[in-house]
């Protein structure tokens, strides 16, 4: 045999293991990236710093659209006005697997997982495979501002 006989080179089982891992992630990152923009209507709210026990105003009345609503993620709730004036508040955790809501349009809030969707008015599922409603949350509008209720 010579020096120079042709050897198969294979790649390690970690490099196939760490290649694989790679293109999970970008599949991922990919399918986030992919979600319809839906108006503006869905904002997620920044985290706050937690000093004020959270008592501080979740948004100004003028923020929250009427039809829609605004996503709270730091607080684990979102915020609707059905109509001009009525504000609702509700659990942003979808009841059929837990995931976090990620938009609120076209009268329904949205769950990115399995596409169930819920009434901006009542929380009920309008469209599943969830089939519990998201748990109200008690909210204060006080002049223009909405807070989170202990």
């Amino acid at each position: 045999m010579s020096a120079s006989q042709d050897h198969e080179v294979r790649p390690g089982r970690r490099a196939v293991v760490a290649a694989a891992g790679a293109v999970s992630v970008a599949a991922v990152l990919t399918a986030c990236g992919n979600q319809k923009d839906s108006g503006g209507s869905d904002a997620v709210k920044p985290a706050d710093d937690g000093s004020d026990g959270g008592k501080a105003a979740l948004a100004k009345t003028a923020d929250i659209p009427e039809g829609g609503g605004m996503i709270f993620a730091d607080r684990g709730v979102v915020v609707t006005q059905p109509k001009a004036g009525e504000f609702k508040a509700f659990s942003s955790k979808c009841t059929h697997q837990g995931c976090a809501v990620s938009s609120v349009s076209d009268g329904t809030i949205n769950c990115p997982c399995h596409d169930s969707k819920f009434d901006v008015a009542t929380g009920s599922v309008t469209e599943g495979p969830a089939t519990e409603p998201l748990p109200a949350r008690a909210i204060t509008v006080k002049g223009d501002s909405i807070t989170l209720a202990s």
